[in-house]
């Protein structure tokens, strides 16, 4: 009796099998016109709506009846947008030296909507980001570089420079009953600013460096109150955002500076005011008051980063309308062998079932991310050059965070044709798979972003649901100490950049592991 050897194959079974499974999925995928078309359709319009809304988009100023060009926002050290506008009262400092004061009052005035038509509808109060306090400033010059303390509406002390930077002290407000006492001090290139309740104790709430207060400075006091944000109802819009004028008053004695010329004058510059069509008469000008040693300050305006200018992303447009492209494509590419009957095939060259699923994602991942990058490379750079040319105002923008939102775009493209693939798989209908889809993506983001529902419930399907991913494409920081609405309708998503196209990827892979799980549990 002879024995038998069973016969084992020498070719190897890892790295291999799974890329001929690549080679094999990705000539399925180029082979097919339409699918390839889908995915040329997706960039095409990407790039075509993107550089549509371009075109479309112009924007002027008004100087008095006269239309004039926007002028282009102020830059801060950092290189973003700022507002640089506040009334400042100073002496200059060359040197190290210090500024303490006592912060007795903050009142102020804010501009409602008119109840009489015609009627200016002025009341008291303070906007919740009003300032007075000390300041130690490059120049008077608008943008350059600076260090603060100060007290606000309600948000107790604070110790902010160069306008992006924010550091919290006590909480509370400043009355006659309970002042503020706050000192700033120079030594070299650091500057300390302390707070205290008494004049006697001191805490410290920040040390800084500031680039650019090192030399010849301006030290003094200030006053600013950006204007006062209200968010009312809207019948057909969900909600209607406006910024109304404000202006604080503070008044602040006790004051002693060192380091300065002695029974130095003291300067007064209203830093950023604008003017009236006259180019002479200042429009809401600020002022100072003052009875020996106390000072009535008044400002407004901000020292913030500046929420103005149309943010990159807004020239993708058309990725809502590529992503339905994506998701065809990614769909059919596996329910159309499930609707031929081809899957049997495939899996009978390929027993291992997850394996198939993978490739699968691995290819239209990679070939939607390809014709994403290609689109947004494209539209990005030439569709703000076109705003540019239509005298629209862009939010300045890094390199590094251009990079980000245009990889970014592609990257959730990529994720939602991954996504959109696994749920195919789930239920092997190209119709059902296609809606489900956009009922877990895009419907989401459109009633977050489209101010429907309320803000707080925007945020939440931003955070819970598959949209998320649209987080990757926000260019605007999100600043605390910014008066803006920090809602999805203005731009401004829940979740960080990169959180957010985790849950889109997370909810990718769940789709993935469940399709895969049914394949390998069916009979096909």
């Amino acid at each position: 009796m002879t024995a038998l050897t069973p016969y084992r194959s020498g070719a190897r079974t890892g790295r291999d099998g799974f890329a001929q499974l690549l080679r094999a999925e990705w000539i399925k995928l180029r082979t097919v016109r339409g699918w390839m078309l889908g995915l040329a359709l997706a960039a095409l319009l990407i790039v075509g709506l993107g550089v549509l809304f371009a075109t479309g988009s112009r924007s002027s100023c008004m100087n008095g009846p006269i239309e004039v060009p926007c002028p282009a926002p102020l830059i801060g050290p950092g290189g973003v947008a700022v507002e640089d506008r506040f009334y400042f009262v100073h002496q200059p400092l060359d040197g190290d030296g210090s500024i303490t004061v006592r912060v007795s009052s903050m009142t102020g005035q804010l501009r409602k909507p008119d109840v009489t038509p015609g009627v200016r509808n002025v009341v008291p109060g303070v906007t919740p980001w009003a300032k007075a306090g000390v300041m130690i400033k490059q120049s008077v010059r608008q943008g350059t570089s600076y260090a603060a303390l100060m007290v606000t509406g309600s948000h107790g002390v604070r110790m902010q420079h160069n306008f992006t930077e924010d550091v919290a002290g006590r909480p509370g407000g400043v009355s006659e009953a309970s002042p503020r006492w706050l000192r700033l001090t120079r030594t070299g290139d650091t500057i300390i600013g302390e707070e205290s309740a008494d004049g006697s104790h001191w805490t410290t709430v920040g040390t800084v460096r500031p680039p650019g207060l090192a030399g010849k400075v301006q030290i003094g006091l200030f006053a600013a109150s950006p204007g006062d944000l209200t968010v009312s109802p809207n019948v057909m819009f969900g909600a209607a955002t406006a910024s109304r004028f404000a202006e604080v008053t503070a008044v602040m004695d006790q004051v002693g500076v060192r380091g300065v010329a002695a029974g130095g004058a003291w300067s007064r510059d209203d830093i950023g005011v604008t003017m009236e069509p006259d180019g002479v008469t200042p429009h809401h000008p600020g002022g100072l008051v003052r009875s020996g040693g106390t000072f009535k300050v008044t400002g407004v305006g901000d020292i913030a980063p500046s929420a103005e200018g149309m943010p990159v992303e807004r020239v993708l447009a058309g990725v809502l309308a590529g992503l339905v492209a994506v998701m065809v494509v990614a769909v059919m590419f596996v329910t159309a062998e499930h609707r031929r009957g081809l899957i049997r095939t495939t899996l009978l060259a390929s027993p291992r079932r997850g394996r198939v699923l993978a490739a699968k994602a691995v290819v239209i991942a990679a070939a939607t991310f390809a014709a994403g990058l290609v689109a947004t490379a494209t539209t990005v750079p030439v569709g703000r050059s076109i705003l540019a040319a239509n005298g629209n105002v862009l939010a300045p923008v890094t390199t590094l965070t251009s990079l980000r939102v245009i990889a970014g775009t592609a990257a959730l493209l990529a994720a939602a044709a991954v996504f959109a693939l696994a749920v195919g798989a789930l239920f092997r209908r190209s119709a059902t798979a296609v809606i489900a889809v956009i009922v877990a993506i895009l419907v989401p983001y459109v009633l977050a972003t489209a101010s429907i529902l309320p803000d707080e419930a925007s945020r939440w399907l931003l955070r819970l649901t598959p949209a998320a991913g649209f987080a990757i494409q926000q260019s605007m920081p999100t600043y605390a100490h910014v008066t803006v609405r920090h809602a999805p309708v203005e731009g401004y998503f829940p979740l960080p950049p990169w959180a957010g196209l985790a849950v889109l990827c997370a909810y990718a892979a769940l789709a993935l592991a469940l399709a895969a799980y049914r394949l390998r549990r069916s009979d096909v």
